[in-house]
């Protein structure tokens, strides 16, 4: 063989040695990428008239998984029909929101029971008036390292999610900043986006201040008050939404972006409203 024919077998392998690193490369990259869940609360009133009918809608808008917030129709005492329900769907329980009371000595063992029966592995809860209290910020901070370590023996996980007030001024700093720090690695900090904003602090700030704690994020848009010409829809809003998936994506090790709908703009429907909501995310998700 000429030198010339093997500079150009050189060529042709180097051009599919470089082709195939970026496949593996955007393989990569795409494996890495959190899913997209749906938190039911945005379609409460939907989830209990027709639980069925609402997870196939929202499965046929391409939700990969759905977070539980309490209600569950006629599945609320049959947990393997409704695993069986969603298994038809293609559909994964990327969490569920669960009360202080659901998790006490009384009631852990058959909250766990039913949770487990679904394939769901965190429970997150939704709301204390405690964490914003000076008072009670600590009793809150020692009850969820309790149940830390007794759902990690089940292989679970607790974690808390935020509102407006736990970003209020705390020893400081804030009281979400003296939660996170007072918890345990494996109490799961899950951010709204929507109240992050509200509250005047930077939602991509605080997933790269705590690496590895927010692996589910609730993408939900809350506007600022005075915010003129925008939308409580992913896209139409003011977040920085490229800038916070990146910071999921690299640091947060979130596993779920789980989009939230609380307000309907526009006479939409919670439904249409999800929906858009969850064409504004996949348009960045595409991008990336």
């Amino acid at each position: 063989m000429n030198i010339i024919k093997r500079m150009g077998l050189t060529n042709m392998v180097g051009v599919l040695i470089l082709s195939l690193l970026g496949c593996v490369t955007h393989l990569a990259t795409a494996s890495s990428l959190p899913q997209v869940s749906v938190q039911l609360w945005s379609v409460k009133n939907e989830v209990k008239a027709d639980v069925k009918g609402t997870l196939q809608a929202l499965a046929n808008m391409g939700f990969k998984g759905v977070e539980f917030a309490g209600e569950f129709g006629e599945y609320s005492e049959n947990p393997t029909g409704l695993k069986s329900l969603l298994d038809g769907l293609g559909l994964q329980v990327s969490g569920a929101h669960v009360h202080f009371d659901k998790l006490s000595d009384a009631n852990l063992a058959k909250t766990v029971a039913f949770y487990q029966a679904i394939g769901c592995t965190s429970l997150i809860v939704p709301y204390d008036e405690r964490a914003f209290s000076q008072d009670g910020v600590g009793q809150v901070v020692n009850e969820l390292n309790t149940l830390s370590k007794k759902l990690a023996k089940v292989g679970m996980q607790i974690g808390y999610h935020n509102h407006a007030p736990e970003f209020n001024d705390f020893e400081q700093s804030t009281y979400w900043d003296y939660i996170a720090q007072s918890t345990h690695q494996n109490v799961i900090l899950q951010l709204d986006v929507g109240w992050v904003t509200y509250a005047g602090k930077d939602p991509v700030e605080y997933v790269r201040r705590y690496p590895g704690r927010t692996l589910t994020t609730h993408y939900k848009v809350r506007l600022p008050e005075g915010t003129k010409g925008k939308l409580p829809i992913i896209g139409q809003d003011t977040i920085d939404w490229p800038a916070l998936i990146r910071a999921n994506i690299e640091v947060g090790g979130t596993r779920w972006l789980v989009v939230e709908q609380e307000e309907y703009p526009n006479d939409l429907t919670p439904m249409q409203a999800v929906e858009m909501s969850k064409k504004g995310l996949d348009a960045y998700l595409l991008k990336l």
